[in-house]
């Protein structure tokens, strides 16, 4: 049985993942009233998030761990409490936050 969860590279990406969403959401409710540089750091950040999330859910699908299947499951049900069709592959959603991201980077004339 694979040790997912053991992994030192695992451990690492669950780390970095959980510090940028501490820093994604500390400003997430006040996004409208940060200056533009602190918006353009936040909007990196959060792809950064995004695409840190995507891998490590890549890499749940392919593990044959039970505990990463289960975690997989887990996630594709908390989509689906989220509002997102239970057919959605998260892999998706994921492609549709980043075409969101770059709208917002349009609305701030991001550079």
């Amino acid at each position: 049985m694979s040790k997912f969860f053991e992994s030192e590279l695992v451990q690492e990406e669950l780390n970095q993942i959980e510090f940028l969403q501490e820093k994604v959401f500390k400003n997430f409710f006040n996004f409208q009233s940060l200056s533009k540089a602190a918006k353009i750091e936040q909007i990196k950040n959060l792809e950064v998030l995004l695409d840190k999330q995507n891998i490590f859910y890549s890499r749940l699908k392919l593990s044959d761990d039970p505990r990463a299947k289960d975690m997989k499951e887990q996630l594709n049900k908390q989509s689906v409490d989220l509002g997102f069709p239970p057919d959605v592959d998260l892999s998706n959603i994921f492609k549709n936050m980043h075409n969101m991201i770059s709208e917002m980077k349009k609305s701030i004339d991001f550079q």
